[in-house]
């Protein structure tokens, strides 16, 4: 395991406290647990105690640890929330949630029909008939607000569904009340600097950065069922994708000789 990396020109003890604070965000160290000691933790990352004892000072600093003389240093935050939504798979905020083991809250700010318009018109193939049902949400994780939904559906699919509780799973709904089955959705995903309407929203600093995402969900005989904008806190939300392995172009070609 390399956590030093000497051709970084970053300083190793800001590389140091960065792999610290990932180990204490992402849980693997709780509140009032202990961190290995000074020597153990210089030898695991090959650096001197000096060096170490700066890092740990970063993280003292931005509230993470506490020293204690003669005993050791201990986390003294909890794990900020922060969620990992694995691009493999198509899921919900609530199922996200559960697996998190955090509480999901959600507040319906939008829910009606309406004429859609040109850009969801064509996104949803809706022809003459443009009529849509829309619902615009607000996910929160623990009381924090993390993302702001502008969901759209084909009105004739779905009618009826604006008089369900539509604060949990949409895709849930989707599938058991109307049988559809969700086969296969495409993302569109960039950052964004989320603007003074979003941002109230979701209880940001206007501008605060942000993860937009555009999705288009098909059922199984490829018809679209959803268009979703959704708008993520870039403070609180990583997106991780798992690709498989690299081929070269040559890779597959062979020479045989006879």
């Amino acid at each position: 395991m390399k956590i030093v990396d000497e051709s970084n020109p970053i300083p190793k003890y800001l590389q140091i406290s960065a792999w610290l604070k990932e180990l204490i965000e992402t849980g693997r160290y709780q509140k009032g647990e202990k961190l290995p000691s000074e020597i153990e933790l210089a030898k695991m990352c090959g650096v001197n105690r000096n060096t170490l004892r700066q890092a740990i000072s970063e993280l003292a600093a931005m509230g993470l640890v506490r020293k204690e003389k003669g005993t050791g240093t201990f986390v003294d935050a909890p794990a900020p929330l922060q969620l990992r939504h694995k691009l493999e798979r198509i899921t919900s905020f609530t199922d996200l949630m559960q697996e998190s083991g955090i509480v999901q809250r959600t507040k319906i700010l939008k829910k009606r029909v309406e004429t859609a318009n040109a850009e969801v018109a064509e996104a949803l193939f809706l022809g003459s008939n443009n009529k849509v049902i829309v619902v615009h949400r607000v996910r929160a994780g623990d009381g924090t607000p993390l993302i702001y939904e502008e969901c759209y559906l084909p009105y004739d699919m779905f009618k009826g569904i604006l008089d369900m509780d539509l604060s949990g799973s949409m895709y849930k709904i989707l599938s058991e009340h109307f049988d559809v089955v969700l086969a296969r959705s495409t993302q569109t995903i960039q950052a964004v600097n989320l603007n003074a309407k979003i941002a109230k929203i979701l209880k940001v600093p206007a501008n605060s950065a942000g993860i937009y995402m555009q999705s288009l969900t098909f059922d199984e005989n490829s018809m679209l069922i959803e268009l979703l904008y959704s708008y993520h806190r870039g403070d609180k939300y990583k997106l991780e994708i798992e690709l498989g392995r690299y081929h070269s172009k040559n890779s597959s070609l062979s020479i045989q000789t006879g």
